[in-house]
């Protein structure tokens, strides 16, 4: 991509996420000339696709561009491509989330199990920002075939979701101080590989079209489940080993249960994703019982 071509995708950016009102506040927003953004968006405002209160007109683009433009080097639509950075980025940042509260877990890191709440802060943000954007283009043209951008909201809010179950992770190294031991540990282990790895091939079905992960991916749920229920049987045995009286021990061993759960609905939730993705690129409609009913 050249440099006018990287420069103008970057003024679309402005434009379609912070509405400016004049080419000015465009320029300072990217630290660049007027001049330049005015010599960029020159031939966008004479076909009509930005309009002078810098509003771009999605389909227009693609009826006089095309996908196949190097702005928006994609075979979807081009609103698709914008919106798709931020999905894709705000999977990212989801993974590290969860690293980061598994991370604090395996050190009994109070610290970083804060760290990892205030990246959880993020992750709604962002979640708000897909959002507002996807509003953003279904106002400008409805009727469209745009109507199935909204699927990108639902993905944005089940890893929204996946942030959440991360913060019940970080909010017990916060809450119980007690260590995990080293059997329950070693399960715990296992559980968190198997939920980056289902955030991953849901993130690779939805925005690269690898649906055949799939399977994949269900292999690893079934693994997920059979951890799940290790633990949860490990936690158990260790309950009836103590005494009940012992309040503390007790909110302990429901606290790290919920630990448990929370890793086995990310990839609960990962699955989800990739259903969405089969929907986004084929067509193929998801299951309308709910996924605890399928099990």
């Amino acid at each position: 991509m050249t440099r006018s071509n990287k420069t103008l995708e970057d003024i679309l950016d402005v434009i379609f996420y912070d509405k400016p009102s004049t080419q000015e506040e465009i320029a300072e927003t990217l630290g660049i000339s007027r001049r330049y953004v005015t010599q960029l968006l020159k031939p966008l405002i004479e076909e009509d696709i930005v309009k002078r209160s810098y509003v771009i007109d999605l389909n227009k683009y693609d009826e006089i561009y095309g996908s196949s433009n190097p702005i928006f080097n994609s075979k979807q639509h081009s609103a698709y491509f914008l919106i798709e950075n931020m999905l894709k980025n705000m999977a990212e940042h989801v993974k590290k989330e969860v690293q980061m509260s598994f991370d604090a877990i395996l050190n009994n890191d109070e610290k970083m199990a804060e760290e990892a709440l205030e990246l959880d802060f993020t992750t709604n943000n962002m979640f708000e920002k897909v959002r507002s954007s996807v509003e953003t283009v279904v106002n400008i043209d409805p009727h469209s075939k745009l109507s199935k951008i909204l699927l990108f909201n639902e993905a944005a809010y089940n890893y929204e979701r996946i942030g959440d179950y991360s913060g019940h992770i970080a909010k017990f190294v916060i809450n119980e101080k007690t260590p995990v031991d080293e059997e329950l540990l070693d399960i715990l282990k296992k559980m968190h590989k198997y939920a980056q790895k289902s955030i991953s091939y849901a993130t690779d079905a939805f925005v690269s079209e690898k649906l055949e992960l799939r399977g994949d991916l269900m292999d690893i749920e079934e693994k997920m489940h059979e951890k799940q229920h290790d633990a949860l049987n490990l936690v158990a045995s260790q309950m009836a080993e103590n005494s009940f009286e012992d309040i503390e021990k007790y909110n302990y061993y429901i606290y790290i249960s919920r630990v448990v759960k929370s890793f086995e609905r990310m990839g609960d939730i990962a699955v989800e994703i990739i259903e969405l993705a089969a929907e986004f690129h084929k067509d193929i409609p998801r299951p309308t019982t709910p996924r605890s009913f399928r099990k």
